[in-house]
Formats: C-alpha cells, sequence, structure tokens
C-alpha cells in the first residue's frame, strides 16, 4: 500500500469496526492525517474496481508533520498529535455531503471535524493512548511530561506526569486501567499509578547502554495485563524488547534477534488460545506480540514459543514506526518511513482462536477483580475494586441513589425525557398534509408547513462501518403524498387557520390595543397554580386589564375535504360565468358591488373594533406618537457580579528551611575563584536558636552575621547579600558583611529573591512584587500586584531581573512579563501560544553575525529559525508580509522595555533589513525620522524627543 511519496508515514491505527485505517505523517507543506478504506486493502476485486474510494476523508489542519493517530475504544473520536505541539480531536460530521475539500485534490467520501484542540505541551507531541472505557487519553511529548486529558470533557487536564529528564516517546494503558507506563530518552521505562497519578515503579537496568536514535519508543501492555514489553533495550550489547513484569515490575525475559533497535512493540488485543504440545490436547492460552526495528524487518511472537512465529525481513526501505492490529486480532498493519503501509492477514490456524470479548472481561475481573465501568473521568471511579468491601460499599450506594429516584416521584426517566426534547418531533405540526382556504376576494391560501431546522454539524455519535453502500445515490420516482385539505370558510388576513382533522393548534398574534396596554400598564403579580399540560396543547390569551367583547356564538365545526384537480377546474369556471353574467347585466354588477362594499365595510368595522390584522397608517403613527411620548419604563435587571481575583486569593509556594545550604553568588560551584553565602540555621546558643549567615570566597571567610529568625532564601551580587527570613523580614547586608538599611518587613514570606548589582527583587507569597535600589537608597517598585497576570492555578515558573532593574516574570502559562514602573502596567514580552514569532518570515534578514544574547533570548528560548512561515502562507505573501512586521515591531518594543541595549540592535537592524526587501518605504520613512528627530530638536526641546536610545546606543 503506498500512501505517500518521499512523505514519512509516522502513524497507523486501524478502526475498531475495521472498515477504515487512519494514517498521520508528513504532506506537502503541513501534518496530513488520511482516513482509508479498508475494504480495497483487503479485497483484490474492491480494488480493481474503481467506484471504490479509496480514502474517506482528508485532514490538513496540523501545522506541523503528525507523529501519532489513535482511534477511540469505541470508534466514535480519532486523535492525533503533531510536531505543532497540539493535540486534535476528531469526530465525524452530520448533514455534510462527499465533494472535495478546498486546496485539494482527493473527493472526500466522509466528513470529518475537530471536535477539540488540546495545548498543553511546549514541544512535539509524539504519542497518544486512550484509556480503557476511553475516560482518559494519555499524550507524551519532548518536554519531557506525560499529559493526561479528561476523555469526558475535552479539553480539561487531569494530570501532568513530570518524571522524565529526557524525552518521553512512548506510552501505554494496563489493560484494567490501573497503570499507565512511559518510556523515554533518559534510559527509563516508568509506571504510573492512576489513582494518584504518582511513580509505582521505574526501570532503568536494562537501558543503561541505550542511546537516543529512535524516533519513537512505542512499548505496549499486554492484554491479559501480566507483561509490559519495551522498545529499544539492550542485552550483551545487542537490541532487545524487554519483558516487564507486572508482578514486581521484575525484567529477567525479552525478546531478541532484530539487528538494531527497536521502535515499536504492538500486542494483538485477544488473548488467543491454540493447542500447541502435540502430546497434549489440551488449548493453551497466550498471547501474540509484534515488534518492529530500524532494521526494517517485522517479527511476530507467541507468548508460548520460544522462537518467533514469523519474521519478514526488508519489508520496507527504511525504519518500522507503527503497528497496528485489527480488533478481530487477524489483520495487522505497519508503516515505515519511506512512506508506505503494510497489511498483513491472518488465520485461526496461524496464531489461534480469539477469545470472545465477554469471556476476556471475565478473565481480567477474576485476576484483577470486578470493577465498576468508569462513567467519569474521576480516580474514584475508574481503577479496578480490588477489595470487596469497596466493592459492596458502592453497590449499596447505587441502590440508595435508584431508591431516592424512584421517590421523587417522576413519571419520566431523565433519558427518555431528553430523548423526547432531542428528537423534536412533538410539538411540531404534521409534515403530510395541507390546509386550503379563501380569502374575501375568492383567492386560494395555502397554509405552510412547518419544517424544523436540522443542524449542519452536530454529534453524529459512533460512525457506521464504511461500505460501498454508504456512497449509492438513489433517486424516488414516486409523488408527493402530501394531502391537500380544503376548508369552505372565509379567511381574514392575520388569522391563523386551525383544522380539526390534523389536530394542529395555533396561537393568533393578539389585538394591537392590547398589546400597547401590556407594554404602558404595570401590571399586578398574582398568586397562580402552575400547570402542566400535554405536549402540543396551547394556552389561551388572557388580557391582563380591560376584557374585550367577545362573541359567545358558538362555532359551527368545519368541515374539510380534500381538493382533487377536477374541484379546482370546475372553480375557475364558475369565475368566468360569473364574470360573463356581469357584463350581460350592468345593473346586477352595481347591485352587487354595493353589496360588496357594505361586506367590506362591515369586515373593516369588526377588524378595527378587534384589532386584528395590520393596522391602518394613521392609527400607526397615532401608537408610534404615544410611545415617543410615553417611553416604555426601563426594566432594572438583576445585579450581576463576577469575581476578580486579588492578591489576597494568590498563594505563591516558599521555600522550605533548611538545617545548612550553600547559595552561589559569583563563579561557578567548585571553582577555586567562586563566592558563596553559607546557611546554618537553629544554632544552639545557651538557651536559644541563633542562625548563622557566612559570605565564603576562594575558601576564605570574608564575613558572618547572626539572625534571630531562620533563612528560608538568599541572593547576592558583587555589592549586596540578601537573606529572606521566617519572620517574614528581608536583611540587606553591603560589600563586607555591613548592614545597610534595617530589616524590610514584607507582608509575608518571600517566595521569590534575585539580585543583580544594585537591584534587588523580592516575590512574596501574597504575590506582591518589590524591586529596591540600594545604590540610589530607594524603592523602584512598591508591592505591585501579580494578580493581573496570573491566576490561582498557575505559579511563576521563571524569575529574573536584569542589569537595569528590570523585573522578568515566566508564569506556567507560557507568558513572560515585565512591569514598567515608569507607566505603571505590566507588559507581555513573550506568549508561547502567540504564533507570530512561527509566521515570521525575518531569518534571511538577521545581521550575519548572529543574535545577540539577551533576556528577550533567553526567555524566548534563543529564538531559533521556524521553517513553518511560507507554508502556512504559501498562498497569501501579504499576511505572511505583515505577520514578520508584527512580529519584528514586538521584538523591538520589548528589547527596548527590557532595557536590553544589544538586542535592541540586532532588532532594529533586522527590522530596517526587511523593510529594504519588501519595499516598505512608508515604514523606514518613520524609522528615518524617529532616529533623526525634528529638525530643530535642539532648540525647541519641547516635542519629546530623546536623542539617545538606552543611553548609548544611538546619538
Amino acid at each position: 500500500m503506498h500512501v505517500s511519496k518521499d512523505k514519512p508515514i509516522f502513524s497507523v491505527d486501524i478502526h475498531p469496526d475495521g472498515s477504515r485505517v487512519a494514517t498521520g505523517g508528513q504532506g506537502e507543506d503541513c501534518g496530513k492525517v488520511v482516513i482509508w478504506n479498508m475494504g480495497p486493502i483487503r479485497d483484490e476485486k474492491e480494488e480493481a474496481d474503481l467506484s471504490t474510494p479509496r480514502i474517506l476523508c482528508q485532514m490538513d489542519n496540523h501545522l506541523g508533520c503528525v507523529n501519532c493517530v489513535r482511534w477511540s475504544g469505541n470508534g466514535k473520536f480519532l486523535a492525533s498529535g503533531g510536531d505543532d505541539k497540539l493535540v486534535m480531536i476528531w469526530q465525524t460530521s452530520r448533514g455534510l455531503g462527499s465533494g472535495k475539500s478546498f486546496g485539494c485534490s482527493v473527493t472526500i467520501v466522509e466528513q470529518w471535524r475537530a471536535l477539540a484542540t488540546l495545548r498543553g505541551h511546549s514541544g512535539d507531541v509524539l504519542d497518544l493512548a486512550w484509556s480503557p472505557q476511553d475516560v482518559w487519553l494519555a499524550s507524551c511529548s519532548v518536554d519531557n511530561s506525560i499529559v493526561i486529558w479528561n476523555a469526558l470533557k475535552f479539553p480539561d487536564q487531569v494530570a501532568i506526569l513530570k518524571g522524565h529528564s529526557g524525552l518521553v516517546k512512548g506510552v501505554t494503558w494496563d489493560p484494567v486501567g490501573k497503570y499507565l507506563a512511559s518510556q523515554s530518552d533518559d534510559k527509563s521505562l516508568k509506571v504510573w499509578r492512576t489513582s494518584d497519578w504518582k511513580e509505582e515503579s521505574s526501570i532503568t537496568s536494562c537501558f543503561e547502554e541505550c542511546g537516543g536514535t529512535t524516533h519513537v519508543l512505542r512499548l505496549n501492555w499486554s492484554p491479559d495485563g501480566n507483561h509490559i514489553v519495551s522498545a529499544h533495550a539492550m542485552n550483551n550489547r545487542g537490541p532487545t524488547a524487554q519483558i516487564v513484569e507486572r508482578n514486581g515490575w521484575g525484567t529477567s525475559l525479552d525478546f531478541v534477534g532484530h539487528r538494531k533497535a527497536i521502535t515499536v512493540v504492538k500486542f494483538n488485543p485477544k488473548i488467543l488460545s491454540k493447542q500447541i504440545k502435540r502430546t497434549s490436547e489440551k488449548q493453551q492460552q497466550y498471547s501474540c506480540c509484534a515488534i518492529g526495528s530500524k532494521d526494517r524487518s517485522l517479527s511476530i511472537w507467541l507468548t508460548a514459543l520460544k522462537r518467533p512465529l514469523v519474521v519478514l525481513h526488508d519489508l520496507f526501505e527504511k525504519s518500522i514506526l507503527d503497528i497496528s492490529w485489527s480488533s478481530s486480532g487477524l489483520e495487522l498493519m505497519c508503516c515505515s518511513l519511506d512512506g508506505t503501509v503494510a497489511y498483513l492477514g491472518f488465520d485461526q490456524s496461524e496464531i489461534g482462536m480469539p477469545m470472545f470479548k465477554d469471556d476476556q472481561q471475565a478473565l481480567l475481573e477474576k485476576i484483577y477483580g470486578k470493577s465498576v465501568l468508569a462513567s467519569k473521568a474521576t480516580n474514584a471511579s475508574s481503577h479496578i475494586i480490588e477489595s470487596a468491601a469497596v466493592l459492596n460499599l458502592q453497590q449499596e450506594q447505587q441502590q440508595h441513589r435508584e431508591r431516592e429516584n424512584s421517590m421523587s416521584g417522576s413519571s419520566v426517566p431523565p433519558k427518555a425525557l431528553s430523548a423526547v426534547v432531542a428528537t423534536g418531533d412533538q410539538p411540531f405540526k404534521p409534515r403530510d398534509k395541507q390546509i386550503e382556504t379563501r380569502t374575501p376576494d375568492g383567492k386560494r391560501r395555502i397554509t405552510p408547513i412547518f419544517l424544523a431546522p436540522q443542524p449542519d454539524i452536530g454529534d453524529a455519535g459512533i460512525p457506521a462501518p464504511f461500505t460501498n453502500k454508504s456512497i449509492a445515490f438513489n433517486s424516488s420516482k414516486e409523488t408527493s403524498k402530501i394531502i391537500t385539505e380544503r376548508q369552505d370558510r372565509v379567511t381574514q388576513p392575520g388569522l391563523n387557520v386551525s383544522s380539526n382533522s390534523s389536530q394542529s393548534h395555533s396561537l393568533a398574534s393578539p389585538p394591537h390595543h392590547l398589546v400597547n396596554t401590556i407594554m404602558h400598564q404595570p401590571t399586578a403579580v398574582s398568586e397562580t397554580k402552575t400547570c402542566i399540560t400535554e405536549p402540543g396543547a396551547t394556552t389561551p390569551f388572557i388580557p391582563l386589564h380591560t376584557p374585550m367583547d367577545v362573541d359567545k356564538t358558538p362555532v359551527r365545526p368545519v368541515t374539510s375535504t380534500p381538493v382533487s384537480r377536477q374541484e379546482s377546474q370546475n372553480d375557475k369556471e364558475r369565475v368566468k360565468e360569473k364574470e360573463k353574467e356581469r357584463d350581460k347585466d350592468p345593473d346586477l354588477d352595481k347591485t352587487k358591488d354595493k353589496d360588496r362594499e357594505k361586506l367590506k365595510g362591515n369586515l373593516s368595522l369588526k377588524r378595527r373594533h378587534g384589532k386584528v390584522g395590520r393596522p391602518r397608517k394613521s392609527e400607526r403613527e397615532t401608537q408610534m406618537a404615544a410611545m415617543v411620548s410615553h417611553p416604555l419604563p426601563v426594566l432594572a435587571e438583576p445585579e450581576r457580579t463576577r469575581p476578580v481575583l486579588t492578591s489576597q486569593d494568590l498563594q505563591l509556594s516558599v521555600p522550605t528551611i533548611q538545617k545548612s545550604s550553600v547559595h552561589l553568588i559569583e563563579g561557578q560551584m567548585g571553582s577555586d575563584n567562586c563566592t558563596t553565602v553559607e546557611v546554618e540555621n537553629k544554632l544552639s546558643i545557651g538557651t536559644r536558636q541563633m542562625h548563622r549567615v557566612r559570605c565564603v570566597s576562594s575558601g576564605k571567610v570574608l564575613w558572618e552575621q547572626l539572625l534571630t529568625s531562620p533563612v528560608i532564601a538568599v541572593a547576592g551580587s558583587r555589592q549586596v547579600t540578601c537573606v529572606a527570613c521566617e519572620d517574614k523580614t528581608l536583611t540587606i547586608f553591603g560589600v563586607g558583611g555591613r548592614r545597610l538599611w534595617p530589616p524590610l518587613v514584607l507582608g509575608s514570606q518571600v517566595s521569590v529573591l534575585k539580585c543583580t548589582g544594585c537591584y534587588i527583587m523580592a516575590v512574596i507569597s501574597q504575590g506582591y512584587l518589590y524591586v529596591w535600589n540600594s545604590r540610589s537608597v530607594c524603592g523602584v517598585i512598591q508591592g505591585q500586584t501579580l494578580s493581573a497576570i496570573m491566576t490561582v492555578s498557575e505559579r511563576v515558573i521563571r524569575a529574573a531581573l536584569t542589569n537595569e532593574g528590570v523585573p522578568l516574570l515566566t508564569i506556567s502559562s507560557g507568558r513572560s512579563f515585565i512591569f514598567a514602573p515608569e507607566i505603571g502596567s505590566w507588559m507581555l514580552v513573550n506568549d508561547r501560544d502567540d504564533y507570530l514569532h512561527v509566521c515570521s518570515d525575518h531569518h534571511r534578514c538577521s545581521p550575519s553575525k548572529g543574535r545577540a544574547s539577551g533576556p528577550l533570548a533567553s526567555v524566548q528560548g534563543g529564538g531559533s529559525s521556524n521553517q513553518q512561515a511560507g507554508r502556512i502562507f504559501q498562498s497569501d505573501a501579504s499576511m505572511q508580509q505583515m505577520s514578520t512586521v508584527s512580529h519584528l515591531e514586538n521584538q523591538l518594543a520589548s528589547s527596548l522595555a527590557l532595557k536590553s541595549a544589544s538586542e535592541y540592535c540586532f532588532w532594529l537592524e533586522t527590522y530596517i533589513r526587511y523593510l529594504a526587501q519588501e519595499g516598505l518605504e512608508g515604514k523606514l520613512r518613520a524609522v528615518c525620522d524617529d532616529l533623526l528627530g525634528p529638525v530643530y530638536a535642539r532648540t525647541s526641546g519641547s516635542n519629546g524627543w530623546q536623542p539617545t536610545i538606552l543611553v548609548s546606543i544611538l546619538s
């Protein structure tokens, strides 16, 4: 199966119903996910039939290469992860037909849409795994983390697992949902508990000789839950697939035979049984495992045999990256870096008899205990219950809830009630009947049928297995079955017609003067009893004031008969005969005209009296004037309050008190010329405890000080040394250990403490920022709250203080801020989710000397060039140009705010080079005018122009 020439395929996964297969890899200018029809793959006749579609759908939403695709267990969702740091959840769309998508030459047979986009990783997403019962989705990335997503409520995160120190390249779930296993480039395989998301075990001994030579490390758990088989282990300098036992996490066995590193391991989802020994007729149960390697070979193993069942050498031109078994256990597909996918079919005589799903579930319950299937993504309800007491307690709680529901008196179950609301069939009129009446002037009037609007896109549920019949086009030659009812009744304009035969009801509009009465007069609130009516019934309109005169004459039932084509033709002939009689006898015509005018007058009087239908122009003008002179009373809306985050809500972490610690001030730790501060807490001096701070340089003690409160944080520079204590004080020492100021009393304990030159920065646990200048003895920033830049759930992950005294804070959301005391506001200098830097195409205009280092480069991770700009805006050069200009102007402004002279020079030169290259004369002229300044700047000095930038750059 040739998928994409010269484009690698990184992942493949067969749909649970066996009719589709998804592949993910690299497209022309983006990541690509393709859903294929399995029919032509497994059947040569369907492959030869040109009318059978090969591709069902193609999705190009990923900006980077797609590394992994995985179907959910029920087949409803498809998850994909790629180099753009995103995980996308796909679902079928309802109401959309087949055709070609924009920019794609492939005909789309099925429509799939992105249900959710999950953002939580800061690097490429390499592997995905759905938990049993599709409660959670696990994703791993090169950012050394594993994110657990709530699959019942995307995009909520359940946990973030951070224990690996290298790229995490594979994840797999225990078949009973109790554990999660992951493998990383840090030469370890870790097992995590799903009950508290803590590390259960870490296996490292069999990976010590391994190197990070594989793109993925896709390990897998056996279907009986007894073993994990890892990728890329080493035994006597040879590549193996290590077998990790569930009982004790031992590593005594492995699969050997491949010549290069193993990239992927995949177990058959079925537990198999077969007669292995010829001397015994007993059926032996075992598992089947497929292993792919960088040596381009695939091996199939049965755990009951000591040697592989089959080995396929040179199956691809490049290494194997992913393997997928069908839910039946008799089909296997694997993909390679060379852009091809291989299909293998087995029969039961070769690999054994697959166990039925119910029998396999019963076996797992027998081994690990009975499990109450998870209905929510919570730790308490989703793990295997291995204690009988806990199971009995859950069953008692369930019976108690059922008794409460039965005593509530609800006759309609909630599911049934929601089904009635969802279908929407009950409150609408029948669609197989029309009503025809006559107006006073003899014209026919047909009451239209209300058709409920159907949503274009909705939850289509689990997709049905794809067959060629799914795309068959059928045309019906049957005539319309709608029955037309004729009513011998004169219909007035503005009145709705009801039919007894159709059992449909309609509510007419209220009279106009009654509407004005309701709008202009206050209403008295009376106590009324709530009455529940049956669906389809309508409530009669009751006026609040001044009841109308109503004719209480009983209404004669209206009989309706179907109208045929012959009767309609007879009506036309009768109208023509009446016109001929009127031409022959003018007196008769005048008499009828008088009767008609009299009838119209009576009808008009009745309409104006009852105010039914559209009012006259004069009456409408009078009503409008009355509304202007008496405006509607303004109803006060209920006061709505929105919770506002204050600094009192923030609670930052505080360093713990250590008995002794060493803090580096200058140099490199361990070198001869480094300067350190040594802290010794809780020294017993008589009956009291004191706390000593000692400054040591090149092995010599420069000064010592004693404090009365335990030390929790230390920072320093050549000019000053700062010590934060448990009693919420901050003591500042100068050169030689002299106290510069009395202890500064803060509102709470210090969470972050930094010193650069003569500047001191402190962030206290209540979420306030302070910056002092020890040279000028002044406060640069005095108690600025952090509530404007972070929430309660976020934390400060990085803090820095520039040489110019500018505080720089990075929040766990990936955004970095500085505070500018000149304007009294926070400034956003970097955002991890801002794609302007990804889309910028300025790299070819950068100076040859390379990017200058500074605080902006450090917070942006060095600013390595990105290759996505040309791909994203390949069809719109103007958008790419605007994106690049915006990014360069942001960099200039951020460098200026950070007071980084070298970075400002770098970005100014890059900005000018790009403007000159693109021919943006207007912006170039603005830069020159800003640098040159006005002609009379030195004499006037009143326009605010500064002759220097950052003191020593331009003059």
